[in-house]
């Protein structure tokens, strides 16, 4: 049976739409960063999106090669995640989308090791004559955080956020968005297939506990 992030780890990827508190263990990710209007057609977000699933699906698709990555499973490839930021900024203006900045990233099965993602990178390149040179490999430990299924439209993120921070702040913890640690949102949904209605995305913050 084909392995799926979603079904295996619901308190991550499948919260409930109240908030709730979880601690993130340290994960590997394919990831690319830029910044800018994620909407933009042209832009650097939506680009990031087609080299981050090009790296994905070589490393899930390896087993049809020569190419073999020691403890590998069937596995369905999972959500496209974004850490987002603004300078000078705790927490994210929704009416400043030119001044966003991101990592968008996607996971990575736990036996895919640095040696075998510069593998899919030289791979994806030769095969797919593009420039892979933006895609890292990052290791990231999230810790603790504050977290809710937000259905709807991107723009209406504030309110479930302010519902989170809330729930937050009621049961002794504070925000605790630093340079190192960023809003998330983990996209259930493909927009393009999906109404903006009906749009499932987590969104998630970190925090630590209040000072007495």
């Amino acid at each position: 049976m084909t392995f799926d992030y979603k079904k295996e780890y619901k308190e991550f990827y499948m919260p409930k739409n109240k908030p709730s508190i979880v601690t993130v263990p340290k994960m590997n990710y394919i990831a690319v960063r830029g910044k800018g209007d994620p909407n933009d057609e042209d832009g650097e977000y939506k680009k990031s999106i087609g080299l981050l699933y090009a790296i994905a699906f070589t490393i899930k698709m390896s087993y049809k090669g020569n190419y073999k990555i020691d403890g590998y499973f069937q596995y369905v490839v999972p959500p496209l995640e974004g850490f987002w930021w603004q300078d000078n900024m705790k927490g994210m203006d929704y009416n400043r989308k030119d001044d966003m900045k991101f990592v968008s990233i996607i996971r990575l099965p736990d036996f895919v090791t640095k040696k075998d993602f510069d593998w899919a990178v030289d791979e994806a390149t030769k095969k797919k004559k593009t420039d892979f040179s933006k895609v890292e490999f990052l290791t990231y430990d999230e810790g603790l955080c504050v977290q809710c299924m937000h259905v709807g439209s991107y723009d209406d993120e504030p309110a479930t956020v302010d519902l989170m921070h809330k729930y937050m702040e009621e049961n002794g913890y504070e925000l605790d968005i630093t340079d190192t640690r960023f809003h998330h949102e983990i996209y259930l949904s493909d927009p393009r297939r999906c109404d903006e209605s009906r749009l499932k995305t987590v969104v998630r913050h970190p925090i630590k506990r209040a000072r007495e």
